[in-house]
């Protein structure tokens, strides 16, 4: 099973976000400042790393803690300069996310990290979804997808016939920490559908949707 460290000061999302791994299948260890680090840092294939912590800033230590083992860093902020991002990624991290973030990104950014190289493509009939380069091509057009609504198809078609109630759409693609309602959606389904025709999205009236898996 992969070991994911997820280092974040936020209880409310420290707690969330580990369950949220746990539940997707990875062995989340979930700490809230710099003590036992260096331990748990061997043991993880991937750390997520606040870049504030009660200690400061983490990407102090980050180079020493690379250096017990190279493994990829996902640096969490609430920060948006671009220089203070470039500084996290020369401190060695391979990827930042700002907050507040969707689960279903910072999940496609965790796989993107895992991925060895060549798994990164999707396909539901004739819809190809190339994941690292958020590109859907269908009957050979590039489609043009808003972010939202590419997570939205990535989500549905890597758990095709699972049934999704609207309030998990919301919190896995919007994320917990930004409050759409769930006719917000009920219009991404909608736009979804437009675009991509062949897509055989289920509605469950009062419940939500699910995508029917493609006959193979």
């Amino acid at each position: 099973m992969t070991k994911i460290l997820l280092i974040e000061d936020d209880k409310l999302l420290g707690e969330g976000f580990s369950q949220y791994l746990t539940e997707e299948g990875f062995d989340c260890q979930w700490l809230c400042d710099c003590n036992q680090i260096s331990k748990h840092w061997m043991q993880a294939d991937l750390v997520i790393l606040d870049r504030q912590l009660p200690e400061g800033d983490s990407l102090t230590w980050l180079p020493q803690w690379l250096m017990i083992k190279a493994i990829p860093v996902i640096i969490l902020t609430a920060k948006i300069d671009v220089d203070q991002r470039i500084e996290g990624l020369m401190a060695g991290a391979k990827d930042y996310v700002l907050k507040p973030f969707s689960h279903l990104e910072l999940l496609a950014r965790i796989h993107a990290q895992l991925r060895p190289l060549g798994e990164s493509k999707l396909t539901y009939q004739n819809v190809h979804i190339d994941v690292s380069k958020r590109i859907v091509i269908s009957d050979g057009e590039t489609l043009n997808l808003k972010a939202k609504e590419f997570q939205l198809l990535l989500l549905l078609v890597q758990n095709q016939g699972r049934v999704f109630h609207r309030d998990e759409l919301l919190n896995k693609v919007w994320g917990f920490q930004t409050f759409p309602s769930t006719r917000t959606v009920d219009n991404h389904i909608l736009h979804l559908r437009q675009k991509l025709p062949m897509l055989n999205i289920e509605t469950l009236r009062g419940v939500g949707y699910r995508l029917i898996g493609a006959v193979t």
